[in-house]
């Protein structure tokens, strides 16, 4: 595919009146889904406004595609209701469902031509054949299809077929956009620019967007807010920051790139801090997590983001940080343009139960000579860290 040259924003739709501002466009209230008696989705509460995009992320096995499915009205709960502007709404309700298109992780695409399966389902729906004309030819326009009109679909390319789907979608011109998994199978660089196409047509060609994924750097690149997913149950919901600087839950906390010290038990509390104490006698001071406090002498979890550790030579000048330990490299594992340094303390020192990893450059790396077997200084400020209960 050639180089896409970016469209001008797509005209604001006179049909689609805004919401007052407390009123969501869509609403899930109490929702589950039981599959041979197992639940499989128990959601208290889901919603996303008009405007926004929504990324609903967890891992796999936790309940998205059942999700996917429920919101957008093709399967039905066992308890719990979906409400559309207000309106409580269900499988069969034709007027809502021609609001929505959905995006599967898998594009269904018919025997045919591109052009052809992006017209299909403004063909079922009855729509006139030259407003189907100019629908099919905006979208294969949006998407940078127009050479591949013609071409039959079993020749395209596994990102040229998402881009097919999505087109079909769009030319739906939908107010809810819900995508399952939408590049879960493209490579690494299709990815990329795929990732920008649905950014772009998320905000203009409907009024809202739901993204289901499993990938973090999906949900962080394309969403306003984030609903993670564990085990069928929303765990928390917030902006991206949010998530990455306070999150609920250990899970979320490692699931959104954390890594989590164990066996750790609070020793002492101060103002929002606490002295936690891990196994090998090692102190951290630590803040708390933005849900819920840990009591004195529970045994907690502690999370940190590698890229919060700072790396300096080991004779360095102390600074502000409230930890501070003196590590050996065990290993450095390039990650692109930066290193992932892996630190453990000595079994006969004050470090003796830390192990961390810490997220440099390159230049970083070259700068403090790390090498495996070298001692360096590592740093973490208190409000780096979060203390969680442990699960008992």
């Amino acid at each position: 595919m050639g180089v896409m040259a970016t469209p001008a924003p797509a005209p604001a739709r006179a049909d689609r009146p805004p919401l007052a501002p407390s009123q969501p466009l869509l609403r899930a209230e109490s929702l589950q889904r039981r599959y041979g008696g197992r639940a499989v989705i128990d959601v208290a509460e889901l919603e996303v406004a008009a405007g926004e995009v929504l990324a609903i992320l967890g891992p796999n096995g936790a309940g998205k595609s059942t999700l996917f499915r429920l919101l957008l009205l093709i399967e039905k709960p066992d308890a719990g209701r979906i409400l559309f502007e207000g309106r409580a709404v269900q499988p069969g309700d034709r007027a809502v469902s021609r609001r929505l298109a959905g995006v599967f992780q898998r594009p269904h695409l018919f025997t045919g031509s591109v052009r052809e399966n992006v017209g299909y389902g403004l063909r079922v729906r009855g729509v006139s054949r030259p407003e189907r004309a100019r629908r099919v030819a905006d979208a294969l326009a949006w998407l940078g299809l127009e050479a591949h009109a013609g071409a039959p679909v079993h020749a395209l390319s596994g990102g040229e077929a998402q881009r097919v789907a999505l087109a079909r979608a769009l030319a739906l011109e939908p107010e809810l956009l819900l995508l399952d998994e939408p590049t879960a199978n493209l490579d690494i660089t299709v990815r990329r620019r795929f990732r920008e196409d649905l950014e772009r047509l998320a905000r203009t060609h409907a009024r809202a967007a739901i993204l289901i994924t499993h990938d973090p750097g999906d949900a962080f690149a394309l969403a306003d807010r984030i609903a993670v997913l564990h085990e069928g149950r929303i765990v928390q919901v917030g902006a991206p920051d949010e998530l990455v600087l306070h999150p609920a839950t250990p899970f979320v906390a490692a699931f959104t790139g954390a890594e989590l010290l164990l066996d750790g038990s609070v020793s002492g509390k101060e103002d929002g801090l606490v002295l936690v104490e891990l196994k090998g006698g090692t102190r951290l001071v630590v803040a708390e997590a933005a849900q819920g406090g840990v009591a004195l002498g529970a045994r907690v979890h502690v999370a940190y983001r590698p890229e919060d550790v700072l790396l300096a030579a080991a004779d360095a000048a102390e600074t502000s940080a409230q930890n501070r330990f003196l590590l050996r490299v065990t290993a450095l594992n390039p990650a692109g343009g930066l290193v992932r340094v892996r630190l453990q303390g000595d079994a006969t020192s004050l470090a003796a139960g830390v192990a961390l990893t810490a997220l440099v450059t390159r230049r970083g790396a070259d700068t403090l000579g790390l090498a495996p077997g070298r001692d360096v200084l590592a740093q973490l400020k208190a409000t780096a860290l979060r203390a969680f209960a442990a699960p008992r």
